[in-house]
């Protein structure tokens, strides 16, 4: 048992009254202390070494607080070695080792209820981290104040908007990414840049530990903590949806009356949404059933194409290099352009989808989703490359597309494999530069008219008009050659 050095209770300058830490706890005649803050290790002391019942935290500079008969005695604990704590139940993976955790923390029912849990399950610190990747100003209303009313020590917020659109957007959009045939990975591109915020935050405020509230049959948990493993391995990672016995809302809602945590009032949606500047998704409910069509009430961003305008509206997007820079003729930021191509698309009923998908765990599952602006960009870019890529090109491109969705949808954004597919795709596209012009008419969108400088399109070729570039006659000779293989087969097969 380490030796406890003794300060006078009557210095001025130490006597300080702490209130007991939540998850201390009396056991066969000791005191035990869960936490362990950087190298001070776990602390079990006899009662009968405190004169009678006593209770020990650490205070906020490590030091061990004794309180006994309204004196306090402060100790500091002479050694660094681990102490073995006899009696005491042992718990699973790092509970009761962590200092500090970065949350992911959205404000709703679930990631509030995480806050207390984190403490009282590990001793921790919780640090609750709010990104901003377009998911609307309501969303981030009196954070702060349900974050620290849930135990918190602060809220970090950032924007990252721009980073978001330009960062992880554009290079999919670049890419061709779309997963399983439909899926535009609008969820899939948000969890790298917010994991990666959340790796520099732990940096910044000196965190061990992040945690995340994503439960263990999705897929944001895989690309929550490969980010964070490719970003910062040391980081201790803590899933609380794999670890509790919470397993509904009403469960959340009394452990939160049971931890004074303020439960949300307002009525929860039927739907699972998530939302950025990229796109809305729903799932739940009626959803769940393959066979039951979308309510018309569902969708958020879109307005019906029944009800859509029943006179088209036209929209110009300008391209360089493959990625979008302006609107109508106006050049904008990332974030900008696509915040208003998501108006224009949404009134028109743009980029509804709905699909039965296969989740990274095994599982299918159905989603709807809605994704105007980025329905609007991606028609635009692949309409364009018709225009500047040439046909084995396209063939890779088109190949390579389907394994780069793969890996984004799977979390694997950091991975060497996704960094030199991007590499490709940012070469191959050096050339698709120009404008699209596309009409958007109750929920589709058709392309009005193609421009770029390095079109490989040359109408004096294709005209069905002489050209001293292109020799009909020449036709011949080529079909011969490209229909050998075909006139052998034949001529085996008839013995010839």
């Amino acid at each position: 048992m380490a030796q406890l050095k003794a300060i006078s209770p009557c210095s001025s300058t130490n006597l300080a009254l702490h209130p007991p830490k939540r998850g201390s706890l009396l056991y066969n005649g000791k005191v035990f202390c869960p936490r362990k803050l950087s190298s001070i290790p776990e602390l079990a002391a006899r009662t009968s070494e405190l004169h009678g019942h006593a209770i020990a935290t650490i205070s906020n500079s490590g030091n061990i607080v004794k309180s006994h008969k309204n004196q306090v005695i402060q100790a500091i604990l002479q050694s660094e070695r681990e102490i073995s704590i006899t009696g005491a139940t042992k718990v699973r993976g790092l509970r009761g080792q962590l200092d500090k955790v970065v949350l992911a923390y959205s404000g709703g029912l679930d990631t509030s209820v995480i806050v207390p849990w984190l403490r009282e399950n590990y001793g921790c610190e919780v640090v609750c981290f709010t990104a901003d990747v377009g998911q609307g100003i309501k969303e981030l209303e009196g954070l702060e104040k349900k974050a620290k009313a849930s135990g918190a020590s602060q809220l970090v917020v950032k924007d990252l908007r721009e980073e978001f659109v330009r960062d992880y957007v554009f290079p999919c959009l670049r890419a061709g990414a779309v997963y399983e045939r439909k899926y535009l990975l609008g969820t899939s591109m948000a969890r790298p840049v917010i994991a990666k915020a959340m790796v520099d935050v732990a940096r910044e405020v000196g965190a061990d530990a992040v945690s995340h509230g994503c439960t263990g049959k999705g897929n944001d948990q895989v690309r929550f903590e490969l980010t964070f493993f490719a970003l910062n391995p040391k980081l201790n990672v803590v899933a609380p949806w794999r670890e509790w016995d919470i397993t509904g809302r009403e469960d959340a809602i009394e452990y939160a009356k049971r931890h004074n945590v303020p439960v949300p009032v307002t009525k929860k949606s039927i739907y699972s949404r998530d939302r950025n500047l990229w796109h809305l998704s729903h799932e739940g409910d009626i959803l769940e059933d393959p066979a039951c069509e979308p309510k018309k009430d569902m969708y958020m961003l879109t307005v019906d194409p029944e009800d859509a305008p029943s006179v088209p509206e036209y929209v110009e997007i300008g391209v360089d290099s493959g990625l979008p820079f302006s609107v109508n003729g106006r050049r904008l930021s990332p974030a900008s352009l696509l915040a208003e191509l998501n108006k224009i698309g949404g009134r028109h009923g743009i980029g509804r989808v709905d699909m039965v998908e296969n989740r990274l765990v095994g599982m299918k599952s159905r989603g709807v989703y809605e994704t105007p602006g980025g329905t609007i960009l991606f028609t635009a870019v692949r309409e364009l490359e018709s225009l500047t890529i040439d046909r084995e090109t396209m063939q890779v491109k088109d190949l390579l597309s389907l394994k780069y969705a793969e890996l984004v949808y799977a979390g694997r954004w950091f991975d060497p494999l996704r960094e030199s597919m991007d590499a490709f795709m940012e070469k191959i596209t050096e050339s698709t530069t120009g404008s699209v012009r596309l009409k958007l008419y109750k929920g589709c969108v058709t392309v009005a008219g193609l421009r770029s400088p390095y079109s490989m399109y040359r109408p004096d070729i294709s005209s069905f008009e002489d050209s001293p570039i292109y020799d009909q006659a020449d036709a011949a000779g080529f079909i011969r050659l490209y229909g050998l293989p075909t006139k052998v087969r034949a001529m085996l097969k008839r013995g010839i």
